[in-house]
């Protein structure tokens, strides 16, 4: 196989811009070709001016009205014109390009595309594109035009050139897919598909350029989960488990009692440790069910029995949380179990003592993060491994956590509502087992859906129950401003939310493109109440549990998928205190307002899993991700569960006619070079 090219190979992008695009995890133009869009921008027509709604991204063709005027500072030069139509007048503003007055002076027809917002009481459109003579914006008008994630420094503009330069050079790379598959699914070819998916001629292209790749990734996806069955079909039970009587001792003991579906799950959990192939099994529990507790019970289990435990968190702040609430079990009802953590923020002393008491044997429960899989981990005699929430690790990190041991119990832990149907499919070499009633004393969040006219009233709140003593999340889809997308961004809205809460309350920002360190230490902050207000992105999805925390605003909340929405909102209600979900959205369509009544009235994740399946067909163009889920490039199981389901016959038609080549195309385009 020919070495993939580096992405420095393309014209105009030396070192300097090669580390940017590193920083998107871009090396070889091979990584550049699969860094699909996350989005499109639609040139759709112009509407009136008279029509211009805040918030929205629109196109308006008038005449420039009256003269060009340049006011401000040397530092901040803001350009002025009016344009005006038979519907109204509408004041358009650029900053920092006062060149555009000579431009401009001619006055006549101009249209524009930009983002309107609101001044002083009047609509305004800011910074947008020029299309003068307007007959230029013919050439764009109903096309797609891709936008990229992007990252400090590099443009949609720059990245949308590579991608086209690249495309251009392309090898036309070789059809792997059978071609009764293809005909029987309907199925483009890769190469139109690659092409399609980055630069769609419409939204038929776009589409069909979609589901090739989405079939190819899940395909992928579901042939090395079955590798993975197969494998664990063979494995004897090598550490037989029995329920130990000081397990039962310690539920009895416990200051509440397991609902009926725990005690379920617990016993499903013990059989196969006892029995005689190893345990694969999949817990699946809504936000609050207490599927901890059980896992902690299959921990004791092993512990008590001699053998040891590994729970892998996808986070340092939560490894620590369940490292903290087993040590206070193990102290409060004396049970003789030594527990160690291990994370990798530690410092290479204290690793050494973590490896060493694991390597000996004195550390039978042992809690940590990806730094569990690492080379220089060595076990004693790891009989049991639980990941908890399971998505966060790939199909591969879990093979090299259950390798750590000579053939561990597995068992895998997911807040995740995913409907049955899938989840046979996405955990295919996985018993299941379902936690589905929440504990008696569970007190229901009180949910709202509002619009941005809301937000004032929304911070009032806030302000009030942290007088009360509480904490608030505020969640936004976006890091920091991107070019042409409309939503709330993390690093601007928290400085705004600063001044809007005042210097008593303190204000905290999180989001996926901090260091690791940095993440955890404002998690920390805000789990010890130095934090007020943690505004965040999806980060927060998983790893913090804070019980203090009894407000979520949601941002932009049309943005987010129903079963997203439902784990974020999980963030609160862990505590003894009323919580509050207050979900709100910048858009005023029906649609939006159905989708999202389905959580102002429910709190059962499974049952609004099954409604967002229902709701987001084929048809969505750009239907809303589950973020992280899955940890798919482009695939998203509600919006694309149909092609799910065909990926999974054809993996079965693969296995029955030809496996030869399941080997030998396991990772499928992935491999495949392409040459400049």
């Amino acid at each position: 196989m020919i070495k993939e090219t580096s992405i420095k190979e393309l014209k105009g992008i030396g070192e300097k811009t090669a580390k940017l695009f590193a920083n998107l995890g871009i090396y070889t133009v091979g990584d550049l070709i699969r860094y699909y869009p996350r989005g499109y921008d639609i040139y759709e027509a112009s509407i009136p001016i008279g029509e211009v709604k805040e918030g929205q991204v629109a196109t308006v063709s008038g005449m420039i009205f009256g003269r060009v005027q340049v006011s401000g500072n040397m530092k901040l030069q803001v350009t002025t014109i009016h344009v005006k139509d038979i519907t109204g007048t509408l004041r358009v503003i650029w900053f920092r390009m006062p060149y555009l007055r000579s431009t401009l002076s001619r006055g006549g027809a101009i249209t524009l595309r930009g983002k309107i917002v609101r001044k002083k009481n009047d609509l305004v459109m800011e910074q947008p594109e020029i299309f003068y003579p307007p007959e230029q914006y013919d050439e764009k008008k109903d096309t797609l035009q891709p936008i990229y994630g992007l990252t400090n420094g590099l443009t949609n503009y720059a990245i949308v050139k590579a991608m086209r330069q690249a495309l251009e050079g392309m090898d036309l790379t070789t059809e792997i897919l059978p071609e009764q598959l293809r005909l029987k699914y309907e199925l483009a070819e890769y190469n139109y598909a690659v092409r399609g998916i980055h630069f769609p001629e419409d939204k038929g292209v776009y589409m069909h350029a979609r589901k090739r790749l989405v079939f190819e990734e899940f395909l992928s996806f579901i042939l090395a989960i079955r590798r993975m069955k197969d494998k664990n079909k063979k494995l004897e039970n090598t550490y037989v488990i029995k329920p130990h009587p000081e397990v039962d001792a310690f539920v009895k003991k416990l200051p509440y009692e397991l609902t009926n579906a725990q005690q379920k799950v617990w016993q499903e959990i013990a059989m196969d440790m006892q029995g005689e192939k190893v345990m694969s099994r999949l817990v699946q529990g809504d936000v609050g069910s207490g599927k901890t507790i059980v896992a902690v019970l299959a921990l004791l289990n092993a512990a008590l029995n001699g053998y040891q435990g590994a729970m892998m968190a996808p986070t340092e702040v939560l490894a620590r949380q369940h490292y903290a609430s087993v040590c206070e079990l193990l102290e409060k009802y004396e049970i003789p179990v030594k527990a160690v953590l291990l994370t990798g923020s530690m410092t290479a002393k204290e690793k050494r003592r973590a490896y060493d008491r694991m390597e000996c044997g004195l550390a039978k429960i042992i809690i940590g993060t990806h730094a569990l899989i690492q080379d220089a981990v060595n076990y004693d005699n790891l009989a049991l491994v639980v990941t908890d929430e399971q998505h966060r690790f790939g199909v591969k990190q879990r093979e090299t956590f259950a390798q750590k041991g000579g053939a561990p119990h597995i068992l895998v832990m997911s807040a995740t509502p995913i409907p049955r149907t899938l989840a046979i499919i996405l955990y295919g070499d996985l018993d299941i087992s379902v936690i589905n009633e929440l504990p008696a004393n569970r007190i229901p969040i009180k949910n709202c859906v509002v619009d941005t006219g809301y937000r004032s009233t929304a911070y009032n709140f806030m302000k009030k129950k942290i007088a009360e003593g509480r904490q608030c999340y505020v969640i936004c889809p976006m890091v920091e401003e991107s070019e042409n997308m409309d939503a709330e961004n993390v690093t601007d809205y928290s400085k705004m939310l600063q001044q809007e809460m005042g210097n008593d309350i303190t204000v905290g920002c999180l989001h996926g493109k901090m260091k690791q360190a940095s993440k955890d230490e404002i998690m920390q902050q805000f789990a010890d109440r130095k934090i007020q207000v943690l505004v965040a992105t999806t980060v927060i999805e998983v790893g913090i549990d804070v019980p203090n925390a009894t407000v979520i605003l949601i941002e932009n909340a049309e943005r987010f998928g129903l079963a997203q929405l439902h784990q974020l909102r999980g963030r609160v209600g862990r505590g003894g205190y009323q919580s509050y979900c207050i979900f709100m959205t910048g858009s005023d369509g029906k649609e939006t307002k159905k989708r999202l009544d389905i959580l102002n009235h429910s709190n059962d994740g499974f049952k609004i899993a099954s409604e967002d399946l229902k709701l987001r067909g084929p048809g969505d163009l750009f239907g809303i991700r589950q973020s992280g889920l899955m940890d798919f490039k482009i695939g998203d199981i509600y919006q694309d569960a149909h092609i799910l389901k065909m990926a999974n016959e054809a993996a079965d038609w693969i296995n029955e006619n030809c496996p030869e080549w399941m080997e030998e195309n396991l990772s499928l385009q992935k491999t495949k070079d392409v040459v400049i």
